[in-house]
Formats: C-alpha cells, structure tokens, sequence
C-alpha cells in the first residue's frame, strides 16, 4: 500500500478530555468592611442561578452561630464549620461534593490549609471558589495564609470601613483591649476600625477614645480636689 494510501485511512488518535476549570475570587480587608456581606450576595447571586453552592466558615468563630455565617448586621447562611478545610471532602460527601458548583469560605484567615484546599479544588476539581479573610492583624501584619492565594486568584477586592473617628475610609483594624494574641475572636467590643491617620497618630496600639475619656475625668476630679482643698483666708 503506498503512503498516500495508508494516510488516506488513518484514524487519529481521540484527544483527551480537557477538565474544566475553576475560578478564585478573593475579598480582603479590615473587619466592618463588609466582606462577608460581599460573600453572602455573590454565594446567593450564583444560588439564585441555579447553581449549587455550599459555605464553609471556621469551627473557631462561634460569635453569632455555630452552623450559620452571620454578617454584623444580622445577615445569616448556613455552613459547614470545620476546624480544617483537608477534610470538607469527606465530612460533605463525594458525591455531594461533585454536584458541587461554587464553595464560599468566610473567616479564612483561620485556615492554615487553605492554599493546598483552594489549589486541589479549584485546578483539579473545576470548582468556583468565593474567600473572604482578614488580610492583616491589628498590628497590620499579614493574618494566616489568605495573602498566599493572591497569586491563584482570578480576581481580588480590597473593601475599607469606615474610621470610627473620623469617618473616612478605614483600612485597619484596631484592637482595643490590652490583649497581644494574633488570634482574639471578638466584635466591636473588642475591635474598630481606623484611618490610617488615626491608626497611626492619636489614636493606635498603646491608646483608645475610652483611655482618653477616662485620663480627661481623672484631671477633673483632680483639679475639683485642688480647688476644694484650698483654704479661704477671712476678710478683717
């Protein structure tokens, strides 16, 4: 048979099927930016479109529920709250797992897996994940691994607060209690947010409006006893 022959009737070989692909996006910011109001809406927007979705928050953050993602304002979701993201796979199911179309992981600073958990589900899994985290600590030091899935995003939103003393946009978060672990888990009673002025100046690590307040009362009371103890001399 010639080779124009033998080329005429050769069947190719049939080409692997390509996997599908996910997506990361990523939302970063102080705390009362609103990012997991940001991660609530898109999780619902994709709900609402038929898609599955699913939310995973971190057994630590018990402030508002156990079972639920709760927004400061009240907002709720239910999630799977897991000490761990190695082991979503098989608490949830494999094959609930692989009907699965996007996963939101709120609080994800508190995830020391979560680069390994974003890279498997998202390059080998084809799933479309949604993270919100702290990017910083209230000394604005990186918090956990969120900065490290930066470089797998698709997309990255930076939300800022609102200062608590000025106003202005807030892209710090401030501790107000005399407390140096990284990890303290707490609302406003226990946190705000700062301008960088007010961060910076003023207002910042070693001092607070109520340390203000309550250093200005104790020169009033001091300056009352001054005045009360002075003594009259009578006229002649």
């Amino acid at each position: 048979m010639s080779s124009s022959a033998s080329s005429k009737y050769h069947v190719s070989s049939p080409i692997p099927a390509i996997p599908k692909s996910g997506e990361i996006h990523v939302i970063i910011g102080p705390m009362f930016a609103g990012k997991t109001t940001a991660l609530l809406r898109r999780i619902k927007s994709d709900s609402n479109s038929g898609r599955s979705v699913v939310m995973i928050k971190s057994s630590k953050d018990t402030r508002y529920a156990v079972d639920e993602v709760v927004t400061h304002d009240g907002t709720k979701f239910p999630c799977w709250a897991l000490p761990d993201l190695s082991s979503f796979k098989d608490r949830f199911g494999s094959e609930a797992y692989e009907k699965v179309d996007v996963i939101g992981i709120d609080e994800a600073q508190f995830f020391d897996d979560l680069y390994d958990f974003c890279c498997e589900a998202a390059d080998l899994d084809g799933k479309t994940l949604i993270i919100a985290g702290l990017d910083g600590d209230y000394l604005r030091r990186r918090f956990g691994s969120v900065l490290d899935i930066i470089p797998l995003a698709n997309t990255v939103q930076k939300l800022t607060a609102r200062c608590e003393i000025c106003g202005k946009r807030a892209f710090f978060t401030y501790r107000k209690i005399d407390e140096t672990r990284t990890e303290l888990i707490g609302g406003c009673d226990m946190y705000m947010p700062l301008c960088r002025q007010h961060y910076v100046n003023g207002i910042g690590p070693a001092k607070t409006v109520s340390d203000e307040e309550e250093s200005h009362q104790k020169k009033k009371k001091v300056l009352l006893l001054l005045e009360s103890s002075i003594e009259v001399a009578p006229l002649s």
